[in-house]
């Protein structure tokens, strides 16, 4: 396998996360708008998720922007949630 079709591999495996993210933080919507409301735990989860989505994107963003200017995208790493959660970009 070559550099390029790992960073791919990884970049799809960041992916799938995200789009498991997704469905979770959709489903956790869906009951919340059905029962008028989340509990605690479910509201402490979605905030999670949401945290960890804006963290993937982040990462991924980084990865491409690497590889398009030819660094290593394994360089990339997950920021804290306080600063991707300030990012206006």
């Amino acid at each position: 396998m070559n550099a390029a079709s790992d960073a791919a591999g990884k970049d799809d495996a960041i992916l799938d996360h995200i789009n498991a993210l997704v469905a979770e933080e959709r489903a956790l919507r869906e009951r919340s708008a059905e029962h008028l409301g989340l509990g605690a735990d479910e509201q402490t989860r979605l905030r999670s998720v949401e945290v960890q989505l804006d963290q993937c994107w982040d990462l991924l963003r980084q990865r491409r922007a690497k590889s398009e200017f030819g660094e290593n995208p394994d360089e990339a790493a997950v920021r804290p949630p306080g600063e991707v959660e300030g990012y206006q970009g």
